[in-house]
């Protein structure tokens, strides 16, 4: 199992190629966040897993998508952040655009 490590404030969340399942403390990326959410969806639509792996898939996949929707907030909140500057940059300067 490999690990990758993010910020951390970022929430820390698990991931085992053997059991996707898994919710031990492990850092991801929203990237392989999104992409093991994607999927335990679909091994849940597919009927693969039995009731008690279905609880824990959905429990793991509603940690992740927590952990995505943070970090869509964050880059939302610093595209803001920077769309701010430009427009004070802009107003600022005497020149056309």
């Amino acid at each position: 199992m490999s690990k990758k490590q993010i910020s951390e404030d970022s929430l820390s969340l698990s991931h085992s190629e053997d059991d996707p399942t898994r919710t031990e403390p492990v850092a991801v990326s929203y990237e392989a966040a999104l992409e093991e959410l994607e999927g335990l969806v679909e091994q849940m639509e597919g009927g693969q897993l039995d009731l008690e792996s279905s609880l824990a898939a959905y429990r793991r996949g509603s940690a992740l998508l927590k952990f995505c929707q943070v970090q869509l907030s964050v880059a939302e909140q610093q595209v803001k952040v920077l769309e701010g500057e430009s427009l004070v940059d802009a107003v600022g300067s005497n020149e056309p655009f």
